[in-house]
């Protein structure tokens, strides 16, 4: 077993999962409460300890994992944690951040003695507590090598893709094809029920064909079966996925219509109440039926 002490920032809906079956392997890992406190007494009763400040958190870690909601927040938490942290210790970026903040943040953490790597993760809350996640991983080959056997307690496919920076880029990527189906979805089963043909009717044709996928499943779980967290991802972080995936594009100066197509369909979902935290991606299909006077059968 590694020396390795794992320290998790953000134990929610993904973080609970995978740092469970962090502990589960039995590594020591030290936790800290944001708002819910369901999920910090649960892993404190499996044998986690519960740091009261990111200060003590850092200091009790070499590898620290962070599940955030975006840059500014991961930022924020990095700039708490440094000033504690022990050399040579590493921060492990799990959140869907913008790789522009992340290469900055990764160049100063090597500059003050520590390192950074972006693992972005694929897969759902459910794969998260199983230990089945994907993880996309930007850091240095030693740093890689040395964080592979903690990634691997909560990921079933580790991919290193490059450099830090890279696998926030590639998780991106990765996004811009998944919302880019649910906007895809939503203006198609729209334009379906305008002409005539039913929800119902549309699913029956694409499920199973060359057209299906495992996010066209999820997605409709919500649209045919009405199953409201069949993909527990909301219209809020969509849209700030799609945000970071223009600044990526505008930094290499690449035109991406499509991308901000998708950014707008979420745009105007959000604008037009979808921003609440149970307001997920399929939801997106209610709004644009609505934006087009369409009454769903």
């Amino acid at each position: 077993m590694t020396t390795e002490k794992i320290g998790f920032v953000g134990v929610g809906l993904m973080g609970h999962g995978m740092a469970k079956n962090i502990l589960a392997a039995g590594y020591p890992v030290t936790v800290i409460a944001h708002s819910n406190r369901a999920p910090i007494e649960d892993l404190v009763a499996r044998g986690a300890t519960e740091a009261m400040s990111l200060a003590e958190l850092a200091g009790n870690s070499t590898v620290i994992h962070i599940c955030a909601p975006g840059s500014p927040q991961v930022e924020a938490i990095i700039e708490a944690l440094v000033p504690a942290m022990q050399p040579g210790s590493v921060i492990v970026d799990c959140s869907t951040s913008d790789p522009n903040s992340t290469v900055t943040l990764a160049a100063k953490l090597e500059a003050g003695g520590f390192h950074m790597a972006d693992a972005p993760l694929g897969g759902t809350p459910v794969q998260a507590e199983s230990g089945e996640l994907a993880a996309m991983v930007g850091a240095s080959k030693p740093v890689f090598e040395r964080l592979r056997p903690v990634i691997a307690t909560w990921a079933g496919s580790i991919v290193h893709i490059g450099a830090s920076g890279a696998g926030h880029k590639m998780k991106l990527l990765n996004n811009f094809l998944s919302l880019g189906y649910a906007a895809l979805y939503s203006e198609a089963l729209a334009l379906s029920e305008k002409v005539g043909i039913s929800t119902v009717e549309f699913d029956s044709v694409i499920r199973g064909s060359r057209m299906d996928c495992g996010f066209y499943q999820t997605f409709m779980g919500y649209a045919v079966e009405g199953n409201r967290e069949a993909h527990k991802f909301t219209l809020t972080n969509a849209l700030k996925d799609m945000r970071y995936l223009e600044s990526m594009a505008d930094a290499v100066a690449l035109a991406n219509p499509i991308g901000n197509a998708v950014k707008n369909s979420f745009a105007l979902a959000h604008a037009a109440g979808g921003s609440g935290p149970t307001d997920y991606v399929p939801h997106l299909v209610d709004y644009v039926a609505k934006r087009n006077g369409v009454e769903k059968t």
